[in-house]
């Protein structure tokens, strides 16, 4: 990917960064590239995908024959989706705080962010109404969705109303509403204090499954896919932004404790292991924990310690030209390729598969979603990241000064 050309003030991504705030800190050697998360962004946008392909019976597409097969795929990718949101969660905090920057601002801040993230979102709002949606969603969800409210209210038909992807960006609207004030406070905290406060929120994001079960009426209303789990519970500890803020949370202070030295490293592949084993042990545990809480400290082992590697110019399987490209079209990916699935399905005619069929299928959808997101990445979100994050005067009055000094950052590590 080319960089020989003038970068927009006030884009830095989290691979090409001004140091952290507190860079004269003592700490660890930090590197301003973080290509390793942006690699790890295509995985856990993946683990997406194949956790909504479980989805597609549930919403009219029986793309599989075979009720076995049904049954043990939905059951193999039952966690998925769930791992892939909250390592995206705490991702979003992590990087957020390692490109801050003292001279930035509140409303610089959020116009970089709705630019990156609304126009995007309301096209393939728009596609999947066109696609799947509009017959089955009424005015009053489809502008709720559209407006990114969707997520405060304690209805399945109202979260997942038009895509079903697109919860988790109105949660994470919250989540840069907040960031300015939350970053303001773990500013204040102490070095020496910062694990305290990390294992704080741990507890915090274990305690908010079991606070849900003890205080949030059952109603009357359980998951299709999980018949013990009331929805109301579920969507008290999984979907509300507010008990959610804490995943974000943790990812800032896990940023601020890499960045001071404190954080105890153990490197990728223990921390990838851990991730997986997470992942298993979430089979053998309630499902309103294993959708957050099982996974939560894993991912932020993983996310630190590729930022770690990064840092000290150390190997990475994710930091290659092809994870790093994938990485920057996986925003786009996450959010249009459940559309991609239902409209190649229909395209197709609407049919069902023998296993082999419903393999080449999924190759299909994989190969279609990866297109359109770049389609997206290249038309829509670069182009208008690059021309909107910052007042045009801005950009006149600092762009050749900035030109002498690097070349352009794309956005990388995490999209943010």
């Amino acid at each position: 990917m080319s960089t020989d050309r003038v970068p927009v003030p006030g884009q830095e991504s989290a691979d090409r960064v001004p140091p952290p705030a507190d860079a004269a800190a003592p700490g660890r050697a930090r590197s301003n590239r973080l290509n390793t998360l942006t690699g790890l962004r295509f995985p856990a946008a993946f683990v997406v995908f194949i956790y909504h392909a479980s989805l597609l019976g549930y919403l009219g597409v029986p793309w599989l024959t075979s009720e076995s097969a049904v049954t043990t795929y939905n059951n193999a990718v039952s966690h998925a989706g769930a791992l892939g949101v909250t390592f995206f969660f705490v991702l979003s905090g992590f990087v957020l705080t390692w490109s801050a920057r003292d001279s930035d601002t509140a409303p610089r801040f959020w116009r970089r962010r709705l630019v990156k993230i609304v126009p995007n979102y309301v096209l393939v709002w728009g596609l999947a109404m066109l696609v799947f949606a509009a017959p089955f969603t009424d005015l009053e969800i489809g502008l709720l969705n559209l407006f990114m409210i969707q997520v405060w209210y304690p209805d399945f038909a109202v979260n997942f109303g038009v895509n079903p992807a697109g919860w988790s960006l109105a949660v994470e609207l919250v989540f840069y509403l907040s960031f300015p004030v939350l970053l303001h406070w773990v500013k204040k905290i102490p070095v020496q204090r910062l694990n305290l406060w990390i294992l704080g929120v741990i507890v915090g994001i274990f305690a908010t499954p079991f606070l849900s079960v003890l205080l949030v009426p059952e109603g009357t209303l359980f998951m299709d896919m999980e018949p013990e789990t009331s929805v109301n519970q579920y969507f008290f500890a999984y979907i509300l932004p507010i008990p959610r803020i804490l995943d974000f949370a943790l990812g800032i202070l896990v940023a601020r404790a890499v960045m001071a030295g404190t954080w105890r490293d153990i490197g990728m592949i223990w921390s990838g292991a851990l991730l997986v084993a997470s992942y298993v042990v979430g089979y053998y545990t309630p499902y309103i924990y294993s959708s957050k809480a099982i996974c939560i400290v894993p991912a932020a082992m993983l996310i630190a310690a590729g930022a770690i590697a990064d840092s000290e110019g150390r190997f990475t399987l994710f930091r290659n030209k092809v994870m790093v490209w994938l990485g920057d079209i996986s925003f786009a990916f996450y959010l249009v390729h459940y559309t991609v699935m239902v409209g190649v399905w229909k395209l197709l005619g609407s049919n069902s598969y023998s296993i082999p069929g419903a393999v080449g299928l999924m190759v299909l959808f994989l190969g279609a979603s990866i297109l359109a997101s770049w389609a997206l990445y290249a038309l829509i979100e670069r182009p208008l990241t690059q021309r909107f994050s910052n007042p045009r005067k801005k950009l006149v009055a600092t762009a050749p000064v900035v030109a002498e000094s690097r070349p352009l950052a794309s956005q990388r590590a995490g999209g943010e």
